[in-house]
């Protein structure tokens, strides 16, 4: 009798830990009523894809960061753009530039991020953003842009943001520039989930076969679909097999019946790369429910 009173007594406390533990954890919060993404952190005020980018963007009251990922030779996650590292505005190791006919020398998939960290991104001047703040920066891992960024929020009180984190892939650079869709997605997700960060990123592609396999084995995350291609939302969708928490299209694209053809279907819709004050009020008028700028400083101002 004694032993059956302390076999209920355990399992009501196991049915009561399974209802109060971990789902809340795993809860998405809702997206910013108006998303305000500083476009590869604030890359017309800083060297773009870097820590101090990001922290600007928070700054500047940025509800959501926006950024590339690349996978390195040693299988890290780091934060760039480009398959190669850019001689517009990377130096070599030793502080030289990169002459033209060696742009593809430096492919980072093909590099140790050992390597890679020692390249300088920050320090020399990039006449297609002459505004940004010039320093020595690095490429940095995704892990230790997550943690900086989390310790940033925390010490100056500000609140959560989003990571809107691009998969950098297409079919012609698997497992030459980049693995393959499903080893990209893998790699980036163990990132997110060993930092436990999950509800708050989104994961955005113009390569559908990333954000195809993100669906299949991640249906929690959210996705967002990048377009700069003419064809009609239709076809973008029916390429891509479902519908995405988000369409993301060039600035250019967006029209007010795009809008509502994506509200319709409970999309929402958050172009890129608005850079003007006229751009951004244009891009409100018509509707959209974001914006992602290189400029924060101009969303910011335009939030007031």
């Amino acid at each position: 009798m004694r032993t059956c009173f302390y076999l209920a007594i355990a399992s009501f406390a196991l049915m009561t830990a399974c209802k109060t533990s971990a789902p809340a954890a795993q809860e998405k919060p809702p997206l910013p009523a108006f998303d305000l993404e500083g476009h590869r952190g604030a890359r017309g005020l800083m060297p773009e894809n870097t820590i101090p980018a990001m922290r600007k963007a928070i700054d500047l009251g940025m509800t959501t960061l926006e950024m590339d990922a690349h996978i390195t030779r040693d299988n890290q996650v780091v934060i760039a753009h480009d398959d190669f590292f850019n001689p517009l505005f990377a130096l070599t190791p030793d502080g030289k530039e990169i002459p033209k006919e060696d742009a593809k020398k430096y492919a980072l998939y093909q590099m140790d991020y050992a390597q890679i960290k020692t390249f300088d991104v920050g320090s020399r001047h990039y006449g297609n953003f002459p505004k940004q703040q010039k320093m020595k920066a690095h490429v940095p891992l995704l892990v230790d842009l997550i943690d900086s960024v989390q310790a940033y929020l925390k010490a100056n009180n500000k609140p959560q943001v989003f990571y809107n984190i691009e998969t950098k892939s297409k079919l012609a650079g698997d497992n030459k520039l980049h693995p393959d869709p499903e080893n990209f997605v893998k790699l980036l997700m163990q990132v997110v989930e060993k930092k436990k960060i999950t509800p708050w990123v989104i994961v955005q592609s113009f390569d559908p076969r990333t954000l195809q396999f993100m669906h299949q084995k991640h249906p929690h995350v959210r996705t967002s679909l990048l377009v700069e291609n003419k064809k009609s939302l239709e076809e973008n969708l029916k390429t891509l097999g479902y519908t995405p928490t988000i369409y993301s299209p060039n600035y250019k694209l967006v029209t007010a019946e795009l809008v509502k053809k994506c509200h319709d279907l409970g999309m929402k819709v958050i172009p890129w790369t608005v850079n003007t004050t006229e751009e951004i009020n244009q891009m409100k008028a018509l509707g959209v429910d974001g914006i992602i700028s290189d400029y924060p400083n101009l969303l910011a101002t335009q939030q007031q």
